[in-house]
């Protein structure tokens, strides 16, 4: 009875409407998620090699689908309102127990660590708040209840596997053998996860609002592009070290190639494949949803945080004063910050072949240019090295505008005379709050 009488008191779940956008509470969430990203960063940042970047991919698989499951439940119930921000600071407060305990995930078998069984408890509890959430909500429709109980065995074989990493590589005595068994239990971790979502398909959720939908992704992008600047400036050691004019070129050059980035997603591929994704319908939309934002996106996403850790090394030899200007770059700087941009834009291009079904030939010819542009930028100096990637981002930007202008004004009009109208629709609305009731009294 307790359990009912302060759920009535703060208010019952309300349901997702056609047309709802991202509420504030579902921002403050992700905040959550931007240290996730910045965690995942700086201890791969510690010690680069083909290992840790294997590793840093299987924690944000991991770590991104608990992303889309939240995302998944934010499709049906408001998570700002009633009683539900309260369940959520549970799962928030999870989410960062799981992001503390990521460095330690991988730490040596034989250590005596608590962080692999954190990061396995803590997605529990994560995934349990999602799916009694889900529960909830669905308590209406006792056929979408039966359909949760299709999901729930890979909730529980998702946790089996993580305890499995936390506990059986101890107990193996050769510790090459111990950290293939943890990397392994990791991998088939990843795979049971994306492949149950390809399994289930379309059935058993429906995406209400396309608009809260999208923009619950685009958010998403943007705060991990603005986290990769920050690890640039905080890994880099902008901080600590005296202001000179290299170290501010690396960081307006930094900027600078970032906005280019954004700008080749959120300009025209971005709001096109919005619009996309609203005139899908049933099936079909909640099929695009799944592989566009769902899956293509994690491409893109990681993508930054590999630039971010190879723009990050080559910033920290720019602001180097033991290091001369004219050295060539070293260590795995180049090709990280490469390789990331390259993961970004075909990450890019596979959302937009799912939602326009269309391919940008420019694009591809910039991931040539790219791959071809990494042995020739390894024997350049840093600040070399970074110009010359953020001048073939901004050089892609350039042509795209100039070949794409007519499309891009017809798109940019078409948004702003949805905007107008959608904001003239909310105007009628709300001035009805202010007409005077017929049936009061006048005064």
């Amino acid at each position: 009875m307790a359990g009912f009488r302060w759920r009535g008191r703060l208010g019952p779940a309300v349901a997702i409407g056609p047309g709802a956008r991202v509420d504030k509470f579902e921002v403050f969430f992700d905040l959550v998620f931007v240290f996730s990203f910045f965690i995942i960063t700086r201890a791969t940042a510690a010690s680069i090699s083909g290992r840790q970047l294997l590793h840093a991919m299987l924690v944000l698989a991991v770590l991104w689908w608990c992303w889309v499951v939240h995302t998944v439940v934010a499709t049906r119930v408001r998570l700002g309102v009633g009683f539900v921000p309260v369940l959520m600071v549970a799962g928030m407060s999870a989410l960062f127990a799981f992001a503390l305990s990521l460095p330690q995930a991988f730490a040596e078998p034989k250590q005596a660590s608590a962080g692999p069984m954190v990061v396995a408890l803590s997605y529990l509890v994560i995934r349990a708040v999602h799916l009694l959430l889900y529960w909830h909500v669905a308590r209406e429709k006792p056929g979408e209840r039966r359909l949760l109980l299709r999901y729930s065995p890979e909730v529980v074989l998702s946790t089996v596997l993580l305890l499995g990493a936390a506990l059986i590589p101890p107990r193996i005595d050769d510790p090459d053998r111990a950290a293939l068994t943890r990397d392994a239990l990791w991998i088939s971790l990843v795979v049971l996860q994306y492949s149950s979502g390809l399994v289930a398909g379309a059935w058993g959720w429906v995406v209400t609002s396309a608009e809260h939908w999208t923009e619950r992704y685009d958010l998403i992008l943007i705060i991990a592009l603005g986290e990769s600047i920050i690890s640039v400036g905080v890994g880099g050691n902008l901080l600590g070290n005296p202001v000179t004019w290299p170290a501010v070129a690396a960081a307006m050059l930094g900027v600078i190639f970032t906005a280019a980035l954004w700008w080749l997603h959120f300009d025209v591929i971005g709001p096109a494949g919005r619009i996309a994704q609203h005139v899908a319908q049933g099936r079909a939309r909640v099929a695009m949803a799944r592989d566009a934002y769902a899956y293509f996106h994690l491409v893109m996403i990681a993508g930054i945080i590999l630039f971010a850790l190879g723009a990050e090394e080559i910033v920290r030899e720019i602001a180097d004063p033991r290091i001369g200007l004219a050295e060539p770059a070293h260590g795995p700087g180049v090709p990280l910050f490469f390789g990331g941009v390259i993961c970004y834009l075909c990450g890019d291009m596979l959302f937009q072949l799912r939602t326009l079904r269309t391919l940008s030939w420019t694009r591809v010819a910039a991931v040539l240019v790219l791959a071809a542009g990494i042995p020739v930028a390894s024997h350049l100096p840093a600040l070399v090295a970074l110009a010359l990637l953020t001048a073939i981002c901004v050089g892609l930007v350039a042509v795209e505008v100039m070949l794409m202008s007519e499309a891009r004004q017809a798109l940019h009009e078409t948004v702003f005379a949805e905007r107008t109208s959608h904001e003239k629709h909310e105007a009628d609305w709300r001035a009805r709050w202010h007409e005077p009731n017929p049936q009061e009294p006048s005064t």
